[in-house]
């Protein structure tokens, strides 16, 4: 049943960040001082804000995709339980950039939350690579 979590988490992760991409456009398009935030497009807290956004919702997405899968591919249930908790432990990378700009956190969650994505993609291409699958049009 590994996955579910995943499915779940993914999307209620991609709602947030969907929502903070609205954030995003009222902080660009109608907050007191936009213009200032325009100037500061590629740079500091404004590039790095965009940046948690892309990542927060490649790594929900990701999540799901992975969520899916792990239902439906016969991966072993010690790995199945590994790649999901890595690669809900992914999500911590973007959470970890947000840190940074809104309060100054140092970078762990962002290290973290990569190496944890990076692994969990490679055990699941591994993983994927040893699968036995059935014939095309053959009876389970």
């Amino acid at each position: 049943m590994q996955g579910k979590k995943n499915i779940a988490a993914g999307f209620l992760f991609l709602a947030a960040f969907m929502v903070y991409g609205f954030v995003l456009i009222y902080l660009r398009d109608f907050a007191p001082g936009k213009e200032a935030w325009i100037a500061g497009y590629s740079v500091g807290k404004h590039f790095e804000s965009r940046l948690a956004h892309v990542h927060g919702n490649l790594f929900a997405f990701i999540n799901v995709v992975v969520g899916y899968l792990l239902l439906r591919l016969p991966v072993g249930a010690f790995a199945a339980k590994g790649i999901s908790w890595l690669t809900l432990a992914g999500m911590l990378m973007p959470l970890g950039i947000l840190s940074e700009v809104l309060f100054g956190v140092p970078p762990l969650l962002v290290i973290v939350g990569g190496v944890s994505m990076v692994a969990a993609m490679v055990w699941f291409g591994v993983a994927a690579i040893g699968l036995r699958l059935p014939a095309a049009g053959a009876a389970p």
